[in-house]
């Protein structure tokens, strides 16, 4: 067992990334019992959707779960409510401070885990009380850090900066990828568009097989001005281009944006007017599979690269 394994208490060092509108119960008891750490999204839920998703997944697996939560979430404290009424043992914060949460949360005994995109964002973290931290490269699809630091450089920054362990995101979906990053000082993954691309995943078909086409240079990060997010390049993603050439304000971007333009995407199918979240590793996802058979691939690679290295 390794640092994220133990803390766990999972077979794999793989956290299957809490992502909106993909990340319900049905793929998070997936990963937990293909042997990785599955989330729930809670960002795409509302409080009572949340529990029903907890509740389903105590019944879908014996094995430890999580939920993700946006710390910027309006009904955040329903939502922190839920989770220690519903008995979750894991908690991965994100988009928000730390100290908000932590101390409450291991004071129920949960375990606590911070997704930043820097090293001054993780320092922060472990003198905020959690447990690890996710360091998530710009690579990365959805939201993401100002910073535009790629996981290559980030890791290994982190790794210099921080005690606690560490886990990398952004950019990683094979076993080859999961060994560079532990190479470079990572304990563990967490990976996202590739779950994102399963048959587990609760987003629309129309998303996932957009995903297996997407080709290198097929996603962009903009609406740095609103909150940074990578995004699939579609008729949305060309009409944000075309606004941006008008030198507009912010509320034209948010008047753009509008509501529930992630759910009419990812969820609801529409490829044209939605917003399709995903990272840069699209390009090398090429299948929609079962978490079972994602996972055991990645282990195998894994694996192959390992000895692979042992023989130089």
């Amino acid at each position: 067992m390794n640092k994220i394994t133990s803390l766990f208490n999972i077979k794999y060092p793989i956290i299957q990334g809490g992502m909106i509108w993909n990340s319900g119960y049905k793929l998070a008891s997936a990963v937990s019992n293909a042997g990785g750490l599955g989330l729930i999204g809670a960002g795409s839920m509302y409080p009572e959707i949340l529990r029903e998703h907890i509740q389903k997944c105590k019944k879908a697996t014996d094995k430890p779960f999580g939920v993700n939560v946006p710390m910027l979430y309006p009904n955040i404290e329903e939502i922190i409510k839920i989770i220690v009424e519903e008995g979750v043992k894991i908690v991965f914060t994100s988009a928000g401070n730390p100290k908000t949460w932590t101390s409450f949360l291991k004071e129920k005994g949960i375990v606590v885990v911070h997704v930043v995109s820097s090293s001054k964002f993780a320092i922060k973290a472990q003198e905020a009380g959690v447990d690890a931290v996710v360091a998530e490269g710009f690579e990365a699809g959805g939201h993401n850090g100002r910073e535009e630091t790629t996981t290559l450089t980030l890791i290994p920054m982190v790794k210099e900066k921080i005690q606690i362990p560490l886990i990398a995101a952004g950019g990683i979906a094979t076993g080859r990828g999961m060994l560079a990053a532990m190479i470079l000082g990572a304990d563990g993954v967490q990976m996202g568009s590739r779950f994102a691309a399963s048959t587990e995943s609760s987003s629309h078909e129309n998303f996932k097989q957009t995903i297996i086409e997407v080709e290198e240079g097929g996603t962009q990060l903009t609406l740095k001005e609103l909150a940074p997010v990578r995004l699939i390049k579609n008729k949305f993603y060309n009409d944000i281009q075309d606004l941006y050439s008008k030198c507009p304000t912010h509320e034209d971007l948010k008047t753009l944006l509008g509501r529930a333009r992630a759910k009419k995407g990812m969820f609801e199918g529409d490829l044209v007017d939605g917003e399709l979240e995903i990272g840069q590793i699209a390009g090398l996802i090429h299948d929609i599979k079962p978490v079972s058979e994602i996972i055991n691939t990645v282990i195998s690679e894994f694996d192959m690269a390992k000895n692979e290295m042992m023989t130089f």
